[in-house]
């Protein structure tokens, strides 16, 4: 977009400086009100983008202080966090076989133990009580509905929609599937890091060769109710057969490309997916979500690239995996430069409005309504 002899909104000079034209603006409009706010607020750019599209983190546990903390009670931290980086949403993710988990010999994270029966569901609804603390008492809202996702953006009050990261707790009783239902769960992983009745999961021994009856019975009964279906941590004979029995888009909520040169060397190559693993996601109408284990912000761009590269850009969204784990993001406050990073990289304005909430937008509003 041109800047003199044109006419052109506030807005649009903004974006048109972060776009990579910032010296050219300067060269050419110099003087102006605009230009002097965005030298000013080198996020400009960014912070216009979060504001205009609904931002959704589709995997967080929150930082240390999240839900997966054993310690913590909920605050209006989180929401403070999330004003400040100008992000609407969080998918924010109890993760049921936490109690169980820690690593062996090999520095693996496996579940050290087998839980006794109702164990892991009695966890899951002692989390989901964490929730209605939040909600109930820290001034975040929490979304059932793409109309309540668009309520909340609009009202600029943080959102979050609740997540469960592997479904271990099940044990085979489908009546717990929808018992989280009705406490406000709308994504659903499958499988984490403890053997369960639903599939194979990408760190452990294969004892399904891929995914089970039951959890193509799993993956029919969130169609039914209305819930997303995330296949992270699957193997990829159990993803390519949960597209089989899928009617709706899935998402894979948190990885990155089988050697990934962004990433680079990392403990976690077990966890990133081949090209095949991720078109396989893709051409359902899902979405990958690329995960903050990466040196700096720019390198997570491009380890964002990689992914379109291999899928489109339609089929690419930001999940951070927030937790205790160093990352980029253990808080959201700096979000809106991750942004900026995108939009100095090279994403246009739409293709980064995509990844940052709308491809998961999407395929909430083809699941949930």
């Amino acid at each position: 977009m041109e800047c003199c002899g044109h006419a052109v909104s506030r807005r649009d000079w903004m974006w048109s400086a972060m776009g990579g034209s910032f010296g050219a603006m300067l060269a050419g409009c110099a003087g102006t009100r605009a230009e002097s706010r965005v030298a000013e607020d080198p996020l400009a750019g960014a912070t216009a983008l979060l504001r205009e599209n609904i931002s959704i983190d589709v995997h967080t546990h929150g930082g240390p202080n999240g839900i997966t903390s054993r310690t913590a009670r909920p605050s209006a931290e989180l929401g403070r966090q999330m004003h400040a980086g100008h992000i609407a949403v969080l998918c924010l993710a109890d993760v049921p076989d936490g109690p169980i988990l820690g690593r062996n010999a090999q520095n693996v994270l496996v579940a050290l133990r087998t839980p006794e029966p109702g164990f892991l569901y009695a966890y899951h609804l002692d989390r989901l009580d964490w929730v209605d603390e939040l909600v109930g008492k820290h001034g975040v809202r929490r979304a059932l509905t793409v109309g309540d996702l668009r309520a909340a953006h609009a009202a600029s009050e943080p959102a979050i929609i609740v997540d469960v990261e592997g479904l271990d707790f099940l044990e085979q009783k489908l009546e717990r599937l929808e018992e989280s239902y009705r406490r406000g769960v709308r994504t659903m992983q499958l499988v984490h890091y403890t053997p369960n009745d639903i599939g194979d999961f990408q760190t452990g021994a294969v004892t399904h060769n891929g995914l089970t009856p039951f959890g193509a019975d799993v993956i029919r009964a969130c169609h039914r109710l209305g819930v997303v279906v995330d296949v992270a941590h699957a193997t990829e004979p159990t993803v390519k057969q949960a597209v089989r029995v899928s009617t709706k888009p899935l998402l894979l909520s948190h990885t990155a490309l089988r050697g990934s040169k962004a990433q680079g060397p990392t403990p976690l190559t077990e966890r990133q997916i081949t090209a095949d693993h991720a078109r396989t996601v893709a051409e359902t109408g899902g979405s990958i979500g690329i995960w903050h284990f990466f040196p700096s912000l720019e390198r997570y761009v491009e380890g964002l690239k990689e992914m379109a590269d291999v899928v489109g850009v339609d089929h690419v969204s930001i999940g951070t995996d927030t937790s205790s784990t160093p990352g980029l993001f253990s808080e959201y406050d700096p979000f809106p430069r991750l942004v900026e990073a995108m939009l100095r990289g090279g994403f246009t304005r739409a293709d980064a409005a995509k990844i940052v909430g709308g491809n998961y937008l999407r395929i909430f509003a083809a699941s949930v309504g």
